[in-house]
């Protein structure tokens, strides 16, 4: 097996409520869905009949402040969900005042779903490398974070290794057993406006999207399929396995 040492794991994120704030973590149990409990609930628009019902900060950029958080992380399948609103307050996920805050906020009614292989768009895994973070903030010349895509593993990638975009075609194998998790990267995330959202004020600012659209053909990150379950934890070891190995 052809491979070359591209860096560390230097974050990992999960999202349990579909466009609310991330759930840091030191580690991650990789499954074929996903990362597990990562996405597992939603809101979405009660009486909409579209083929994107979900409510996000598109529609209410604020939602990203709220904060969701297992009461057992280690067992997201079962534990309940506790949501922390921008202004402290407190709710059970199925709390009815909850969701009266968030139809008023929409506008329209909103119901909760639980999807145990998560309420995704395309993919289940996103990783994005600090290359990237870098060439965002050389292009808006002030510091640019990667939150704002909610990206589920960032990479800090060696001088030289280049952009998730570079490896697109072929694998990442983390940690150092020749046996461990691994995902192969199939395509990149195509972006909108969601990542005008500044996800520490829910202010908006579309200059961000015209960059991403003009400078890095509309894509951040890169999508990655599960082919080998197993734990990633920060500062696991990275390696980028070429096609066929």
């Amino acid at each position: 097996m052809t491979a070359t040492e591209i860096g560390v794991v230097e974050a990992i994120a999960r999202y349990p409520v579909k466009s609310m704030r991330a759930e840091p973590l030191q580690s991650a149990d990789i499954r074929w869905i996903g990362l597990h409990g990562d996405r597992q609930y939603a809101f979405v628009r009660a009486d909409n009949r579209s083929r994107f019902p979900w409510l996000t900060g598109r529609a209410v950029s604020e939602l990203v402040l709220y904060r969701a958080r297992y009461d057992d992380p280690e067992d997201p399948r079962n534990a309940a969900v506790r949501i922390t609103a921008p202004d402290g307050a407190d709710f059970a996920i199925d709390d009815p005042a909850l969701l009266d805050r968030l139809s008023r906020a929409a506008g329209e009614p909103v119901s909760l779903i639980q999807v145990g292989r998560g309420c995704f768009d395309l993919m289940p895994v996103s990783v994005v490398s600090t290359a990237t973070r870098d060439a965002l903030t050389a292009r808006r010349a002030t510091p640019v974070g990667l939150e704002r895509f909610r990206i589920n593993i960032i990479i800090r990638a060696h001088p030289g290794i280049g952009r998730e975009s570079d490896w697109l075609g072929r694998k990442l194998q983390f940690g150092d057993a020749a046996d461990g998790p691994r995902l192969s990267l199939g395509m990149g995330i195509a972006r909108c406006a969601m990542v005008t959202i500044d996800p520490e004020t829910a202010e908006r600012d579309p200059s961000m999207l015209r960059t991403v659209a003009q400078d890095f053909d509309n894509e951040i990150g890169a999508y990655g399929s599960v082919e080998t379950q197993g734990i990633v934890s920060v500062g696991d070891r990275v390696r980028l396995v070429a096609p066929g190995g």
